[in-house]
């Protein structure tokens, strides 16, 4: 499932920086990481930290991520809630969206009618809980390591309770507990080690095979999914075939 996962979302990352990752939801996930804390300090709140620092990779002034902040802490404007969407796309390709929004009917009628024109289904709240399973997960380039192992890491967090320490094409992936998060990033930061890219994340338990052609119809549901500006993540459970790269 590892090797899986890491193979869809290295393939995805280059695009999903392009497609994904506006102002308005770098904003948003600033916005949340604060409002579900109740903190605004980056020190102690490693979620709010990624998020920082996704602002500066995508040059997102100042102003707005205080007045971000601001909001998240009840000082200012309209509060955003935290809404999750499961469903079907083609073949039954499970797809789990994330969205952050100051007007869910607004957002819940987007999502249906993208289900709807490219032949998906929205299904009911939990009908993924057994599809998927969250996990922190940490995205580390292994020449970033300082001649550690795989194994030597995992014995560094395994405090931590990791659940896995997988290096594929250049990059090692770390998975753990979801309470653990901020605890291994701040070890990780205590090594020295930098973190590419960090997160919870929503790994798939079992994978669906799928031919060619309705990778292609897939793909057009997933880029509506991510280009709308109240999703936060969209998550599938499509088994990664490298003739969709052709």
């Amino acid at each position: 499932m590892g090797r899986k996962w890491n193979n869809i979302k290295m393939k995805k990352a280059a695009t999903d920086k392009a497609r994904s990752q506006s102002y308005t939801k770098v904003l948003r996930e600033i916005y949340m990481a604060v409002k579900n804390s109740g903190n605004d300090d980056p020190d102690s709140n490693f979620a709010l930290k990624i998020a920082l620092v996704k602002g500066r990779e995508f040059n997102v002034p100042r102003d707005n991520i205080d007045k971000a902040i601001k909001k998240a802490m009840g000082q200012d404007g309209a509060q955003i809630e935290e809404i999750n969407y499961e469903g079907y796309g083609l073949d039954g390709v499970a797809l789990f969206i994330e969205t952050a929004t100051d007007n869910p009917t607004r957002t819940v009628s987007n999502i249906r009618s993208y289900f709807n024109k490219h032949g998906g289904s929205i299904g009911t709240p939990g009908c993924l809980q057994f599809v998927f399973e969250r996990k922190a997960t940490f995205t580390i380039k292994e020449e970033n390591l300082k001649g550690l192992s795989t194994d030597d890491l995992m014995m560094e967090l395994i405090d931590f309770n990791i659940d896995d320490v997988e290096l594929e094409e250049g990059f090692v992936t770390v998975k753990g507990p979801v309470e653990s998060y901020g605890d291994i990033y701040k070890k990780l930061e205590e090594m020295k080690i930098k973190v590419e890219d960090s997160g919870l994340e929503r790994l798939p338990l079992n994978t669906k095979e799928i031919t060619k052609e309705s990778y292609d119809k897939l793909q057009k549901l997933i880029d509506v999914l991510e280009g709308d500006d109240d999703v936060s993540k969209v998550y599938h459970n499509l088994e990664w075939n490298d003739a969709f790269a052709e």
